[in-house]
């Protein structure tokens, strides 16, 4: 297998070589485990000078660049509701290089911090200067020509968001699947964002869950008809990790004892 490595001054530059097996390489913990087991979708990696590691305050937001990575994450004080979500993200080694970008790009069952920014309404800004909706971005994300510039967080209040990972390893293994939920209301639910990892190709939101939340109280009677209908509009598949059947069975599981904060 022959690989070709192309350098580029900044991140624009790189995003213009991506395309057909011509992948931009981050913090390489998919990229180069791909490369080892001799994928031949794989012909050019393409490196941009250009890094940007840096998590600043940005309007009513945190911004994140796609070179953070899920350490630098962990190191923010700005960024402490997504702590737990950084910390689940495979070991040390992992945490050190694995990239707020390239977690965005990660296939099911990968891609636990997309699934959090999904709940939070993140904005993805691209090398070229156009910014999306998360939710945009990933419904778009196969056809997606271009590289990541930072992720922009809106400033949750942190009690309103919650966090849950599914596993078979604990605390680090891949996900079964993941939660991420944004819940807002005083003795009812006002407003609700619920997000799953690993029940789709990508994260999806569960948003007949969301809709059944609303204006119910945040107990067991109340969260019950969002638990009956929180698998509508999901894909999940069979793999190694669990059938499709079986994550749709543990999914209104889980998503009972998130939404009543139950471990």
């Amino acid at each position: 297998m022959n690989l070709t490595v192309e350098t580029f001054p900044t991140l624009r530059d790189a995003a213009g070589a991506v395309g057909d097996k011509a992948r931009y390489l981050g913090g390489g913990t998919l990229l180069m485990r791909a490369v080892n087991y001799g994928d031949k979708a794989v012909e050019r990696i393409v490196i941009s000078r250009e890094v940007d590691r840096s998590v600043r305050s940005e309007g009513q937001g945190v911004r994140i660049g796609a070179g953070a990575t899920m350490a630098d994450v962990l190191a923010a004080g700005d960024l402490t509701m997504l702590h737990p979500v950084a910390r689940m993200v495979g070991g040390p080694a992992v945490r050190n290089m694995a990239t707020v970008g390239g977690n965005l790009f990660a296939a099911a069952p990968y891609g636990d911090m997309a699934t959090a920014f999904l709940a939070l309404e993140a904005t993805v800004q691209m090398a070229d200067g156009q910014s999306l909706p998360i939710e945009s971005f990933l419904s778009g994300r196969a056809r997606m020509r271009g590289l990541v510039a930072a992720v922009i967080v809106p400033r949750v209040d942190p009690a309103t968001f919650r966090w849950k990972k599914v596993s078979q390893i604990k605390p680090k293994g891949v996900s079964m699947l993941s939660i991420a939920a944004v819940l807002r209301g005083a003795g009812r639910v006002d407003e609700a964002r619920i997000a799953f990892g690993s029940m789709g190709p990508t994260p999806l939101r569960a948003k007949a869950a969301e809709q059944a939340l609303r204006g119910c109280a945040p107990d067991a009677a109340g969260i019950a008809p969002a638990l009956a209908v929180c698998c509508d509009g999901l894909h999940p598949v069979d793999d190694e990790l669990a059938t499709a059947w079986y994550r749709r069975a543990v999914a209104p599981v889980h998503l009972k004892r998130l939404l009543l904060g139950v471990q």
